[in-house]
């Protein structure tokens, strides 16, 4: 599988995994996931198959994902093996506004807690989850630094947060000569593309890594789910959580539904799973450093493992990518080619020849990890 080949990530050393995994999944509080035999057998799966990166958080399903995660490394011995994702900002504590955010008291608070779940000195990747429109950038770099300092923190990143907040977050790292951003976490898929507007060139210019969450958009890219006289059929997280005023379940729209139709025609062309077709397309764009699957069964997640174990003509690459295309909005129209061959006079210009940036892998056997 592809998961024997490792990459780093962002600017950093840390040698992880193309594919990491999803734990939200670890607890069935939320009335979805994976009960605890269930999510051990996740866990084996994927260490078994050689992978490395591992991604909670404090609240996925009320700490108990931080806990079995935990608890599963630990049996294993894999403490040293494993890189260890978690997550920072939601609120569990009714009426406490300090027990949640971005600020210096909620960071401070919160990876102890993680800490403690997690059963482990420290964390290899630190993320602040969601933007709290409140807390400034300079006095979360400062915290996140402290924390890296402290060696209970290895890197750092940022989940849900709006370009500019990170380009400055980033700018403030490099001035303090503080810890620096190597990660930007982020929804993108076929369904979800407007991250393209900014954040992945952002992430090259800045060396941040796009770790992708919901590459399979909740499901919906699946195949599980299924339109039908103004009603949609299937089981599983979004038909779960449909009305929640979550904007990451709102995906039974007809604009998506006509992207799942070509999805599953470009998968029975070449004969793949949709899931695994919809997971190689968002890995193989631009400026992706990592996509994190996520699954109850086990079914489910050795199909996705699969993923990049093949490859998708381009012809149907393209097919993919123009049946999922957003028109461009302002400022962003005047960035597309017809609009910049105005600057250019219609000479052709790039940035640079094809081949001056290329990823490199270490060959490594998943008996690295065993």
């Amino acid at each position: 599988m592809s998961l024997d080949k490792y990459y780093t990530l962002g600017k950093t050393g840390l040698r992880v995994s193309r594919l990491s995994l999803g734990t939200m999944t670890f607890g069935s509080e939320w009335g979805w996931g994976a009960e605890k035999s269930g999510a051990k057998e996740l866990f084996d799966a994927y260490i078994d198959a050689g992978g490395n990166l591992l991604d909670t958080a404090d609240l996925y399903t009320n700490g108990t994902s931080e806990q079995w995660l935990g608890e599963f490394i630990k049996d294993r011995s894999l403490r040293d093996k494993t890189v260890i994702a978690s997550k920072f900002s939601y609120n569990a504590e009714s009426g406490n506004p300090n027990a949640g955010g971005n600020s210096r008291k909620n960071i401070l608070r919160a990876v102890e807690g993680s800490l403690k779940r997690l059963d482990t000195d420290y964390i290899d990747l630190y993320f602040l989850h969601t933007w709290d429109t409140l807390t400034k950038p300079q006095e979360v770099m400062r915290t996140l630094d402290d924390l890296v300092s402290s060696g209970k923190v290895r890197h750092i990143g940022l989940s849900d947060v709006p370009a500019w907040y990170a380009a400055k977050a980033q700018t403030i790292a490099e001035f303090r000569g503080y810890e620096p951003v190597s990660v930007l976490q982020m929804e993108y898929s076929l369904v979800e593309r407007t991250i393209e507007n900014e954040y992945i060139d952002l992430g090259q210019d800045s060396d941040m890594g796009i770790m992708v969450w919901s590459p399979l958009a909740s499901g919906l890219l699946s195949g599980k789910y299924k339109p039908s006289a103004n009603k949609v059929s299937g089981e599983g997280r979004l038909a779960t959580v449909a009305g929640s005023g979550n904007p990451a379940f709102e995906k039974f729209t007809d604009r998506n539904w006509d992207i799942v139709s070509t999805l599953e025609k470009v998968a029975n062309e070449i004969n793949q799973p949709m899931a695994s077709v919809a997971i190689n397309w968002v890995a193989n764009r631009p400026g992706v450093a990592n996509v994190i699957l996520g699954a109850t069964k086990l079914k489910q997640l050795e199909q996705t493992m699969k993923a990049l174990d093949f490859d998708i003509p381009v012809a149907l690459m393209e097919q993919l990518t123009e049946a999922s295309n957003v028109p461009a909005s302002f400022p962003y129209s005047f960035f597309t080619p017809s609009m910049q061959s105005m600057l250019t006079g219609g000479a052709k210009v790039g940035d640079k020849p094809a081949g001056y940036r290329k990823n490199t892998f270490i060959d490594a056997a998943p008996a690295g990890l065993e």
